[in-house]
């Protein structure tokens, strides 16, 4: 079982930024990835970014240029901070680890609100 502590989010003005971070109770090389989803209401849930053990950071087309996911010194922590945050980013974000055996474990959302 691992188990995910999440800190950050808020409220925030259009244009604004934010950081949350993630802290997996499991060792980096545990996992095969550690990233961020979120889910408005009414919609799916959607990657917004995630970084592979191996380092490979994906992101969503909608957050390109404006978020940027990393990777603490211990592998266990990531930071996605969030620049220029437009209101269409308001949602629920979860942080999501992958074990090493292919099984999803997410944590307590944390809401992001952008105001216009």
């Amino acid at each position: 079982q691992v188990q995910l502590e999440v800190s950050g989010g808020g409220l925030v003005q259009a244009g604004g930024s934010l950081r949350l971070s993630c802290t997996a109770s499991a060792t980096f090389s545990e996992l095969v990835a550690l990233g961020w989803y979120r889910q408005a209401p009414g919609k799916q849930r959607e990657l917004v970014a995630t970084i592979s053990r191996g380092g490979q950071t994906i992101y969503a087309d909608s957050v390109k240029g404006r978020f940027t996911l990393s990777r603490g010194d211990t592998g266990n922590t990531v930071y996605l901070q969030m620049s220029s945050l437009k209101p269409e980013d308001t949602s629920v974000y979860y942080c999501n680890a992958r074990s090493q055996f292919n099984i999803d474990y997410w944590g307590q959302g944390t809401q992001v609100t952008v105001s216009s």
